[in-house]
């Protein structure tokens, strides 16, 4: 397993963490998580409790706990309980603590704006641009970003026609047309923008992102008009459809003499625009 150890600050308290590069997930010390809610003198006996009484309950919680070395306090490595952002969520409302309670409050408020969302969906596209706008990415990229999230909801639509599997499938599919226009796979793309958990289309420049609009719906137009029997199929056309775009990316390089492809993460392209409006 790929992974990178870091120590994260909750409430000025140490979280020991692991970033899982295969799977893209981080991985959290149940332990240190335990003793930041439950301000316990022995977190390890803590957990060890709540432990037991989660697996007399059949919690899903314990049956799928995965166990990490982390470094402990003696400088040696031990193995130790970890959870994932979703197990860490349903952890802590398990743990009765006033710490806990803001982000029970948060779980609430996400499980409301979903349903809102199911029911019209025009509010989930107006939150989203709230979203983006708090984060500094301008109107431009926005309306091109939501552009591209309905061109990519067309291709997995026209995947899941042609019986490709969610999950796994899609994103080999997803693979092979990054590949094809950008010359990196999906998670070469990612490290080379710095990234681990965000999302890569977050993370493209306005050009990026017009050039992967332009593999998926290509790829959608192909597959519509070759009406794939088999995911090999699918993987070809995919192929196909990246290297059209591909090809443009080429053409482009070749008449500006720059590299398309841009290192830099959506932070970076945000200090580097603070910068030069700074200039004027």
């Amino acid at each position: 397993m790929n992974k990178e150890t870091s120590i994260k600050l909750f409430d000025s308290k140490q979280i020991r963490s692991a970033w899982n590069g295969d799977e893209e997930k981080w991985y959290f010390s149940i332990v240190d998580v335990v003793g930041v809610l439950s301000e316990s003198e022995n977190p390890n006996n803590y957990w060890k409790v709540l432990k037991n009484r989660l697996k007399k309950e059949g919690s899903e919680l314990v049956t799928n706990c995965n166990q990490l070395k982390m470094v402990s306090k003696d400088g040696k490595f031990y193995k130790t309980d970890v959870a994932d952002v979703e197990q860490l969520f349903r952890l802590i409302q398990s743990v009765p603590s006033p710490k806990a309670e803001p982000f029970k409050l948060w779980l609430a408020r996400v499980g409301s704006e979903r349903i809102d969302e199911i029911e019209d969906p025009e509010k989930g596209i107006d939150r989203l641009m709230e979203t983006y706008l708090r984060k500094g990415y301008s109107k431009e990229w926005i309306n091109q970003r939501l552009k591209s999230i309905e061109v990519r909801k067309e291709l997995t639509d026209e995947w899941e026609d042609r019986g490709v599997k969610k999950g796994e499938g899609f994103a080999i599919l997803t693979d092979e047309i990054t590949k094809a226009w950008s010359g990196f796979t999906t998670k070469r793309y990612k490290e080379f923008k710095d990234l681990k958990k965000e999302n890569l289309r977050d993370n493209m420049t306005n050009l990026e992102l017009v050039l992967n609009m332009l593999a998926e719906a290509t790829t959608t137009e192909i597959s519509k008009e070759k009406n794939p029997k088999t995911f090999e199929d699918s993987r070809t056309i995919a192929k196909q459809g990246g290297t059209i775009a591909g090809n443009t990316r080429k053409e482009i390089e070749e008449k500006t003499g720059k590299k398309v492809l841009s290192s830099q993460n959506a932070k970076q392209l945000a200090q580097k625009k603070m910068k030069e409006i700074g200039k004027k």
